[in-house]
């Protein structure tokens, strides 16, 4: 970012030239994005549905990306933007480390993120919004932790869980009845995947698991041992045990009233 401000500052988000806005701008848009921490680390996971007007536009696209090797991003919005400036932060990581020897920290990457979805501001305006979910271990803090956007952005630490998307409220409503501070990693995940099947069945823009296609939620877990993306036999044992018990209680699981 601060090469291309100083040889080639046209090439930046910020300042591309818009052209004006007539009429709603069709393009691709990543869905729900959802995460929870548990003792240890953190699970970042995200559906596979990306959506253009009220057309499915792709039924199997890839929204949870490792940042580096201690954290991830999940995108929601714009899906060409989002996955080009997830790009740009993966390599502004690996640039500075390679520079300065040492890693960024953890609150350091949130806060570069927040300065590179606010150089799109302008787009955003446009209807061209990036909307990330960051999640990573803070291996000063020994914990995980999780940061959400807006589109100006306005960065917020989250505890304990988190979504974004156009199926957040659906997730974030479900996992506040769900989640557990005591969460073993296997818990966690199966958490989230609930939540977004949770997502799915309110949301047309969330896609739930394709048992047909066999098309699963992308399911990552970040802990002092580094990123780890769940392998689709791992994530689709979760998923079938998930729809087996749907078919039984199709609104989930109960919590306790008191």
């Amino acid at each position: 970012m601060d090469f291309l401000g100083a040889h080639a500052p046209d090439l930046l988000p910020g300042n591309r030239p818009l052209p004006p806005l007539q009429g709603a701008i069709e393009a691709p848009h990543g869905t729900t994005i959802v995460a929870a921490a548990f003792p240890g680390g953190v699970v970042l996971a995200g559906d596979r549905r990306a959506t253009m007007g009220n057309v499915i536009a792709q039924r199997d696209i890839e929204k949870v990306f490792p940042a580096d090797e201690y954290s991830a991003v999940g995108i929601a919005g714009t899906a060409g933007l989002a996955i080009e400036m997830v790009k740009l932060f993966q390599l502004e990581l690996e640039h500075f480390e390679k520079v300065e020897g040492a890693q960024l920290s953890l609150e350091g990457k949130a806060n570069r993120l927040s300065t590179m979805i606010r150089s799109n501001l302008g787009m955003a305006m446009q209807g061209l919004a990036v909307v990330p979910l960051f999640a990573g271990f803070d291996l000063d803090r020994e914990k995980g932790r999780i940061f959400s956007y807006d589109v100006t952005g306005g960065r917020s630490e989250e505890h304990g869980f988190a979504a974004t998307g156009s199926g957040s409220v659906f997730a974030r409503s479900a996992l506040k009845k769900l989640f557990r501070e005591d969460f073993t990693e296997h818990q966690a995940a199966t958490a989230v995947v609930q939540a977004l099947y949770d997502a799915a069945d309110d949301d047309s823009a969330t896609g739930g698991p394709d048992m047909a296609r066999r098309i699963y939620p992308i399911v990552t877990v970040i802990t002092d041992e580094g990123f780890k993306k769940l392998t689709d036999a791992e994530v689709s044992e979760i998923a079938r045990a998930v729809h087996e018990h749907r078919l039984e209680q199709p609104d989930g699981p109960r919590a306790a009233l008191l």
